[in-house]
């Protein structure tokens, strides 16, 4: 059954004042996304927090919807407030040894370029490579590859099923920044494997900053050590009359590794919105997405561009001796929200937007 798309968009108050094409940047909250922090607000004023524990049931049960989402265990989820935190994670948890290598893609985001880079004092090496010289430049020293699903820039996506096989019969870990695909595109982590998926919700998953997840593999799991330790670490943390006091024994879930409190609100809200996803279902939502997608790409070619991206749901253009900041500028002047990143206009649409938010882009960038 085909959605109805005019009523799902209704849900998105934003776009009644705004052409919004630029959920790479950030996603639009439904209604529900919202409802769900009010009414967790509402259950603190009347009932006082005294239920406090069983709101980690009801987190429980958003993991098991995540884990639906991507296709994995509830067990193997871990909240994160951004996929740098998740990164850190990875790297601060591993026990480095001078030699090692780590190895992304040329101009991934910054996250994967900065926090690995970090790791030279104590004799790491960084790689990036570009694409076509990727499956060559893995070596025997090389520990781990740090790769988003999609670029920020150009809306690559790299085969990740293909990689995860490659990289798995050479030991190798693997990294995914699920941030610029999930929710848009579908993740599947029993095909893909890798050892840590970290998405930061507030794109494609549509949900507020600082809601976020990770997906970290039972193997990993077993030698990744908590970098954050806190009341929630010990294995029995929910007996909270009678807390545990001395060294905390770690449970094998991933939740190990969130050390104290959550920010509900926030998890709540991403909840509703994952709820939200399952409800219309992934493939129908990718389908959507990269239809609308199509339809922007050749907008920007009628309109006398360059769409520089190909089978990706994120649309970069160049337009011949124009500058693409200033193209943005212009067109957020009109109502239209998109973006410029490192010399090319950033389309991103999702499955709220419409064929008449393509034309009313296309209709704009003449004059932009």
């Amino acid at each position: 059954m085909t959605p109805d798309w005019q009523q799902i968009r209704g849900e998105f108050p934003a776009l009644a004042n705004w052409t919004h094409l630029n959920t790479a940047t950030f996603g639009q909250l439904a209604r529900r996304t919202t409802d769900a922090v009010a009414k967790h607000f509402a259950r603190r004023d009347e009932l006082a927090c005294w239920d406090f524990v069983s709101w980690y049931d009801d987190a429980d049960r958003i993991r098991a919807a995540i884990a639906r989402l991507i296709h994995c265990d509830g067990d193997d989820i871990t909240f994160v407030p951004n996929a740098a935190t998740a990164l850190a994670m990875l790297l601060n948890g591993l026990d480095w040894k001078a030699g090692d290598r780590i190895v992304t893609l040329e101009h991934e985001f910054p996250n994967n370029l900065y926090a690995p880079n970090l790791l030279q004092r104590l004799g790491v090496e960084t790689v990036e490579v570009e694409w076509e010289r990727f499956y060559d430049s893995i070596d025997p020293r090389t520990r781990l590859v740090v790769l988003s699903s999609a670029n920020y820039t150009t809306g690559f996506i790299p085969p990740l099923e293909e990689i995860g096989t490659f990289l798995r019969e050479r030991g190798v870990l693997f990294y995914v920044d699920g941030t610029q695909s999930v929710g848009g595109l579908r993740f599947d982590c029993a095909r893909a494997k890798p050892d840590v998926l970290a998405v930061h919700a507030y794109k494609w998953m549509l949900s507020p900053t600082g809601a976020g997840f990770a997906y970290v593999s039972p193997q990993l799991r077993r030698q990744l050590a908590p970098t954050v330790v806190g009341w929630r670490s010990h294995s029995d943390w929910r007996n909270v009359d009678q807390l545990h006091h001395g060294t905390p024994e770690f449970a094998e879930r991933a939740e190990k590794y969130e050390g104290g409190a959550i920010p509900f609100p926030l998890v709540y809200a991403m909840g509703a919105s994952v709820d939200m996803m399952l409800e219309i279902g992934p493939e129908i939502i990718e389908r959507r997405v990269l239809e609308l997608a199509d339809q922007v790409r050749a907008a920007v070619r009628r309109a006398g561009g360059e769409a520089v991206s190909a089978n990706s749901h994120i649309v970069t253009a160049r337009f011949e001796n124009r500058d693409p900041s200033h193209m943005a500028r212009e067109l957020k002047d009109r109502g239209i929200l998109v973006a410029a990143r490192r010399g090319l206009l950033r389309i991103s649409p999702h499955f709220y937007n419409n064929e008449d938010d393509v034309a009313h882009l296309e209709a704009a960038l003449p004059e932009s």
